[in-house]
């Protein structure tokens, strides 16, 4: 599924001016609960300011002479969902200015509204198992890894590398409903670690409990 973000660019902050007051902006961030707001000079954009930096700031000042304080972050129209996703990390930011190939400003993008659509896609809606591997940077592929799935029947709905230690690579796997004993079989044949291993269901973890109240039972 291709995410259109471009519905969810939000225009009901107007950015502030390079001339405007330092005491505006703290005021804008006490009515608000972004991390920063956008800043622009004679209708250009020039960047944010973070809240933090803002109440740092001596209220009489203007922002103008504040600007070293100003951070240039921004996505095009046409940039990718997790681009957008990973320039709101980057930027430790819950706000996402928006400009266009001309580079004029035509809004931002909030951090919920982008993660509302993340969880829409089938890797977190559909119902699945998750499995975590592990293997060499170099050893590790996508292909090997879709192979190993889909030779056990079973459908893979996504997988992503979350961790990057060394010379070792984490993939999270989700697997539609399907059991994971074989495919974890599988991958362990192929010289893959496991990490973990979930299914989506409580037997197992119904079964621990009774063996764990069986224990204390027993050692009465």
């Amino acid at each position: 599924m291709e995410l259109q973000l471009q519905e969810y660019i939000i225009n009901d902050i107007k950015p502030l001016g390079i001339d405007d007051k330092i005491s505006d902006l703290q005021l804008a961030f006490n009515q608000l609960t972004y991390s920063h707001i956008p800043i622009q000079n004679q209708g250009v954009y020039m960047g944010c300011i973070s809240e933090t930096d803002a109440h740092c700031f001596d209220g009489d000042k203007s922002i103008k002479d504040c600007s070293y304080a100003v951070e240039g972050f921004f996505v095009r129209d046409t940039t990718n969902w997790l681009d957008v996703l990973e320039a709101f990390a980057q930027n430790d930011s819950n706000i996402m200015p928006v400009l266009n190939k001309e580079n004029t400003y035509l809004g931002y993008y909030e951090l919920n509204d982008v993660m509302h659509l993340f969880n829409e896609t089938p890797f977190f809606a559909e119902p699945g198992g998750i499995l975590i591997v592990e293997k060499g940077i170099h050893d590790y592929s996508f292909s090997e890894i879709s192979q190993i799935v889909e030779s056990n029947d079973a459908k893979l709905l996504g997988a992503f590398i979350s961790k990057m230690d060394g010379d070792l690579a984490s993939i999270t796997i989700k697997v539609a409903n399907k059991s994971l004993n074989e495919i974890i079989q599988t991958f362990r044949r192929y010289s893959y670690t496991i990490i973990s291993g979930h299914e989506e269901d409580s037997y197992l973890e119904s079964l621990k409990e009774r063996s764990k109240y069986l224990d204390k039972y027993l050692n009465i």
